[in-house]
């Protein structure tokens, strides 16, 4: 399995961003998916985690009702939709693939691997 991030870029504070990632070599449609991020000097943090049908979602703290989390099964994509992006978001944002068809992994940070190669998220303030 191979997972590409792409959109990320540099915005200002309360600028918006919206990320995607796109699975090729098998299909995620019975995974659930989630996005990780790290920034320079910290250790990678879940953001967002979403369950294999694309009814439950679950977000770390720290986002606060500003991003969204979504998947397309037919086109094989999770995307993030962040917004009201704040200067501590800067980070490198990954893609990552969950456990199968799951009960609750879609929430648990360390059910999830195969990771994507990332995107840069940079936010000015």
């Amino acid at each position: 399995l191979y997972l590409a991030e792409s959109g990320g870029g540099t915005v200002q504070t309360g600028d918006s961003l919206r990320l995607s990632c796109v699975a090729s070599g098998g299909r995620i449609s019975s995974f659930d998916m989630g996005w990780f991020r790290q920034a320079p000097g910290k250790e990678r943090e879940f953001v967002a985690g979403i369950n294999w049908v694309g009814e439950r979602t679950h977000y770390g703290a720290f986002v606060e009702g500003r991003f969204t989390i979504s998947r397309d099964n037919v086109k094989n994509t999770v995307d993030l939709q962040m917004d009201s992006l704040k200067p501590e978001d800067t980070a490198v944002y990954y893609c990552s693939r969950g456990p199968y068809i799951s009960r609750d992994g879609y929430r648990n940070p360390s059910a999830f691997e195969a990771w994507g190669q990332g995107t840069q998220v940079t936010v000015s303030s």
